[in-house]
C-alpha cells in the first residue's frame, strides 16, 4: 500500500511498542533514544547511545542524567518539557549541544506514560527558513480554486518541500478503502493516480497511530534496525514508542516496500474534524532523510493543510445545507397548505432532487403507494419498506447495494441499487425513498485486491501483496454513495416532513406557529454551527503565542498577519511585481479589517510608489497599527486616524501617523511582537526610522522610509487608476508545447511552472542538472527556460544538451544585467527575475519563430 512508511500496513499494531528503534542505513547512526524516569533516572536507552555519546547504555541504566548531558543541556530539556500539552504532545529543540564540547543534535521530547523519552540526531544546522517557506506555501494553496486543484497543489508543494520522488494525497472511503487522489512525481516515475487499494492495507489499529502520531518517516527501507536496552522494564512491561521518531515498522510493511521497489517513505497524516481523512504518502526510490528543520516544516505544512482543507469542506457543506434549508421551507409551506402533496411522489422528487440527485423516488404512506423517475415495481418496494422498518425504524437509512442486504434486489438493479430512505413517522409505516440506479464503473486497484494467509511461528497473518501493478474490477450492483451532506441534509428533511405529520393533526393555528418555532431553531442551529466554524479555525490558529521557535511559534505568526500580507501580495502581484502605491496599502488594509469604520482613518498626501519589498514591510507595520487602534486606540471609541506622508528633499517618505478623539493611551508593560515589528521593521528591513510616542491623548508615530524604496511620485491619485497595467500573456500561446523548467527554487519553480501554464502549456520542472537530463531522455520537450544559476552548479550542460539535439530554449537569472553568457551561448535570450507570463510570452515570442 502507498501509505509513506508510517506504520504498519497488514500487522497487529498491540505488539507496536515492541518493535526495535529503526537507524536508516544511509546515515548511520542515524539517532539515540534515552528513556528518563520522573526523577531524571536512565530506564532505558538504545545501543547507539555509544555512537554518539562515548557511553556504553548498559552502564548509563539506572543513573542520572546529569551523568550523560551538561546542566545547559538539561535546563533547556527542562523547560522545553514544561510546554508539552496533551498526552501526545512533542516539543523540539534545534541545534542542542548535549555534552560538553560534542556536537549539536537536533532534540524531539514527549512522554510516554510515566516517562520522558528523549530521542536526537546529529543538527543538520539547517539554514532554511521554515516559517517564510510555510508562509509562502500556505498563500499560494489559499489562492486555488476548486478542491482537486487545492489537492494537487499540496501534493506539489510537499514534493519541493521534502523532495521525494513520488507524493500522493491518498483519501479514505467510509469503509476504509483509499485512493490517491492527487500525486506529484518526478519524470519518468510510475503514476498511481486513480489507484484504489483496500482497507487491509492500513488496518484499523494502523489508522488510529496515524491520528495520533501525523508525521513518521522511513529513511532507509534496507536499515537494520537496533534494540532498546532493556527490551522490558523491572515491572516487564515494553516502552510505548507511539510517538517517537527513531521507532522501527513492522518487518511485514518493510517487506510491502521492498515489493514495491521503495527505498524510503514519508507520510503525513491529513486530519479533518479529528479524523483521519487521508494522507500526504511520500515515496523515494533511495534512501532519504530530509533535515529536521524540512520534516518539522513538513508537519507544519501538513497541519495547517489539514485545517485549510477543513475550512473549505465546512464551507461547501454551510452552503450546500443552507440551500438544503430552504428545500425544506419550500416543502413545509408547501404542504401546510395542501397536505395531500405528501402522496404526490413527482412532485416530492421535484423538490427533494434539487439538493440530493437520485434516480428516482418512492413514497410509502398509510398502505399507499406513490413513484416516480426509475424505481422498483410495488411487490418489491413493499418488500424494501418491510426491510427498513426491521433495520432503521425511525432514522435515516441509506447503502450504496441493496441486495447486499436484500439478494433478491439484484434483479432490478439497474433501476434501484441503492437508497436513501427517510421516514415520515416516529413508529415504522411511512417513507419516502431516493433510489440510484446502479453505476457499472471499473476500479483500478494496486494489485488483485485478494491476500493470501500464511502460517508462521506466530500463527496465521497477511502478507503484503508482491505485485502493485493496477489490477482492474468491474463493479456491478452498486449505485453512487450517498454523501454525508445528502445525509445531513435528509435528517433536515425528515425533521421537516415529520414536523407537517404532526401539524396535520392539531389546528392550522397552533400548526403554524409550530412551524415557525422549527425553522427558526433550525435557523438558529445553523447560525451556531457555522459561528462554530469560525471559531474553531480562529482558536486553531490562536494557540500558544508565546512558544519561541517552536511549531506553535509558526502558527502564531501566521495566524493574524498573513492576511494582511496576502493583501499586500494581491496589489504588487496585480502589476506582476511591480511598485504599487500606498495610498491603495492603507486605504485596502483599512478596508479590509474595519470595513465601513475605513471613512475614520484620513489620509492625505502625494501619489507614491514604493517598492515591493517595502511594500511588503509596510503591509505589516499599517497592519499592526490599524490593529492597536482597533483594540486599543482612536477606532476602539470613536475617534479617527490621520496618516499624512510627504517627501523631502532627499527623497526619502516620511509618514506622520495620529491618532485623536478616543481613549485616554497607556503605554504598554511589555512589547510584543506586534510592537517589535512597529519599531523594528523599518528600521532593520529598510534602513529606515521609526518612532511611536503612546501621549495621553493618542498614539503618534513617525516613520521615514530612505529613497531607495520609493520608486517614484506620480500625479494626483485617480480612482480606480492602477500605476502601471500589467502587460497581458496570450492564453494558449504556448498550447500543444512541452517546456521543461530547470529551477532549483522551490517557489520560484511553482510560479513559473503556473505562468507557463496560463500560456497553454505542458510543464515538466526539473531542480539540478541530473533531473533535467533525465527529463529530456524519457520525454520530448519542446522548448525550455533554465535558470542560469542552480546553486552549486549552472544549467550550461543543459543547455550544450538541448543545443545538441536541436531545442530551443532560454535563459533565466536573477543576475539581472551582471550575467554574462559564455561566448557560444550570447545570442540567447535572457530573462531576468522575477518573471511573470507576460515576460516569459514575450521572451519566447523571438525562440518559438526562430524555431
Amino acid at each position: 500500500m502507498a501509505d509513506g512508511g508510517t506504520t504498519d500496513a497488514i500487522v497487529d499494531l498491540t505488539n507496536c511498542d515492541r518493535e526495535p528503534i529503526h537507524v536508516p542505513g544511509t546515515v548511520q547512526p542515524f539517532g539515540f533514544l534515552i528513556a528518563l524516569t520522573a526523577d531524571w533516572l536512565v530506564s532505558r536507552a538504545s545501543l547507539n547511545c555509544d555512537a554518539f555519546l562515548g557511553l556504553d547504555p548498559h552502564a548509563i541504566l539506572g543513573q542520572p542524567v546529569s551523568a550523560i548531558f551538561c546542566a545547559d543541556a538539561i535546563h533547556s530539556l527542562r523547560n522545553r518539557i514544561t510546554l508539552l500539552r496533551g498526552a501526545d504532545a512533542v516539543e523540539r529543540i534545534f541545534a542542542l549541544t548535549l555534552v560538553d564540547g560534542g556536537a549539536a543534535f537536533d532534540v524531539a521530547v514527549h512522554f510516554s506514560g510515566q516517562l520522558v523519552v528523549i530521542e536526537g540526531e546529529p543538527a543538520a544546522h539547517d539554514e532554511m527558513e521554515a516559517s517564510s517557506m510555510v508562509r509562502s506555501m500556505v498563500a499560494r494553496l489559499g489562492q486555488v480554486d476548486g478542491m482537486t486543484a487545492f489537492l494537487r497543489d499540496g501534493a506539489r508543494q510537499v514534493r519541493a518541500l521534502t523532495g521525494f520522488d513520488r507524493v500522493m494525497v491518498y483519501r479514505f472511503a467510509d469503509g476504509g478503502d483509499g485512493e490517491v487522489v492527487a500525486e506529484a512525481l518526478r519524470p519518468g516515475v510510475e503514476s498511481f493516480f486513480g489507484l484504489h487499494y483496500p482497507a487491509s492495507d492500513i488496518p484499523v489499529q494502523a489508522r488510529a497511530l496515524y491520528v495520533r502520531n501525523i508525521f513518521r518517516i522511513i529513511a532507509d527501507v534496507t536499515a537494520v534496525p537496533v534494540p532498546v536496552v532493556p527490551t522490558l522494564d523491572p515491572a516487564g512491561v515494553a516502552l510505548d514508542m507511539s510517538l517517537c521518531l527513531t521507532r522501527a515498522v513492522s518487518p511485514i510493511h518493510v517487506e510491502y516496500l521492498r515489493n514495491m521497489g521503495v527505498g524510503a517513505s514519508l507520510s503525513i497524516s491529513i486530519i479533518v474534524e479529528g479524523r483521519l481523512w487521508g494522507l500526504f504518502a511520500c515515496h523515494h526510490y533511495a534512501p532519504r532523510l530530509p533535515t529536521f528543520a524540512q520534516r518539522s516544516a513538513a508537519e507544519l505544512f501538513g497541519q495547517i493543510f489539514s485545517m485549510m482543507l477543513e475550512s473549505r469542506e465546512r464551507a461547501e457543506t454551510a452552503a450546500y445545507e443552507g440551500k438544503a434549508r430552504q428545500v425544506a421551507d419550500r416543502l413545509m409551506a408547501a404542504v401546510a397548505q395542501d397536505h395531500d402533496l405528501l402522496a404526490n411522489a413527482r412532485w416530492l422528487g421535484d423538490i427533494i432532487f434539487d439538493t440530493i440527485p437520485a434516480d428516482g423516488v418512492g413514497v410509502y404512506i398509510d398502505g399507499q403507494m406513490s413513484f416516480s423517475g426509475l424505481t422498483p415495481d410495488q411487490s418489491a418496494f413493499s418488500t424494501i419498506v418491510t426491510t427498513l422498518n426491521r433495520l432503521a425504524a425511525s432514522q435515516v437509512y441509506t447503502t450504496d447495494s441493496l441486495m447486499r442486504v436484500m439478494p433478491e434486489a439484484e434483479v432490478y438493479a439497474d433501476r434501484a441499487a441503492g437508497l436513501l430512505a427517510i421516514p415520515l413517522s416516529r413508529r415504522p409505516r411511512d417513507y419516502v425513498v431516493l433510489f440510484r440506479a446502479e453505476q457499472l464503473r471499473s476500479v483500478r486497484w494496486a494489485g488483485e485486491q485478494a491476500k493470501h494467509i500464511e502460517y508462521g511461528p506466530n500463527g496465521p497473518r497477511l502478507t503484503p501483496r508482491k505485485s502493485f501493478e493496477a489490477w482492474s474490477q468491474l463493479v456491478r450492483g452498486t449505485a453512487l454513495p450517498f454523501s454525508p451532506a445528502h445525509l445531513r441534509v435528509a435528517e433536515a428533511l425528515r425533521t421537516a416532513l415529520l414536523e407537517v405529520v404532526l401539524r396535520l393533526s392539531d389546528s392550522a393555528d397552533a400548526e403554524r406557529q409550530k412551524a415557525h418555532e422549527k425553522q427558526e431553531l433550525l435557523i438558529a442551529e445553523l447560525n451556531h454551527r457555522v459561528r462554530n466554524i469560525l471559531s474553531l479555525i480562529r482558536g486553531l490558529l490562536s494557540q500558544t503565542r508565546d512558544s519561541a521557535g517552536s511549531v506553535d511559534e509558526f502558527i502564531g505568526t501566521l495566524e493574524s498577519r498573513v492576511h494582511a500580507l496576502a493583501r499586500a501580495h494581491d496589489q504588487i502581484t496585480a502589476d506582476r511585481w511591480a511598485p504599487a502605491r500606498l495610498y491603495d496599502l492603507i486605504e485596502v488594509e483599512a478596508g479590509a479589517y474595519l470595513g465601513e469604520m475605513s471613512d475614520r482613518v484620513r489620509l492625505s498626501g502625494p501619489n507614491v510608489l514604493l517598492t515591493p519589498g517595502c511594500f511588503t514591510v509596510m503591509a505589516l507595520v499599517i497592519h499592526e497599527m490599524l490593529t492597536n487602534a482597533a483594540k486599543y486606540g482612536a477606532l476602539s471609541d470613536s475617534g479617527v486616524v490621520a496618516i499624512d506622508w510627504r517627501v523631502d528633499s532627499d527623497g526619502s517618505l516620511l509618514i506622520d501617523w495620529s491618532e485623536s478623539g478616543g481613549p485616554a493611551v497607556i503605554a504598554p508593560t511589555r512589547r510584543g511582537f506586534g510592537s517589535t515589528v512597529i519599531e523594528r521593521s523599518i528600521p532593520y528591513d529598510l534602513g529606515g526610522h521609526a518612532e511611536i510616542h503612546y501621549k495621553l491623548a493618542g498614539i503618534e508615530a513617525q516613520f521615514c522610509i530612505p529613497s531607495a524604496h520609493v520608486a517614484s511620485v506620480l500625479p494626483d491619485r485617480v480612482a480606480g487608476e492602477r500605476a502601471r497595467p500589467a502587460v497581458a500573456a496570450t492564453p494558449g500561446l504556448l498550447k500543444g508545447r512541452n517546456i521543461l523548467l530547470v529551477e532549483d527554487n522551490m517557489i520560484i519553480a511553482m510560479d513559473g511552472e503556473d505562468a507557463l501554464r496560463e500560456l497553454g502549456a505542458e510543464v515538466t520542472t526539473a531542480s539540478s542538472v541530473v533531473r533535467a537530463r533525465e527529463a529530456i531522455a524519457v520525454q520530448p520537450i519542446d522548448l525550455a527556460v533554465l535558470d542560469f544559476n542552480l546553486g552549486n552548479e549552472t544549467s550550461l550542460p543543459v543547455a550544450d544538451l538541448l543545443a545538441e539535439r536541436g531545442i530551443p530554449f532560454l535563459f533565466a537569472t536573477g543576475y539581472g544585467d551582471g550575467l554574462e553568457l559564455p561566448e557560444r551561448f550570447s545570442h540567447i535570450v535572457l530573462v531576468k527575475k522575477p518573471y511573470s507570463g507576460a515576460t516569459l510570452a514575450q521572451a519566447l515570442g523571438p525562440v518559438m519563430a526562430g524555431n
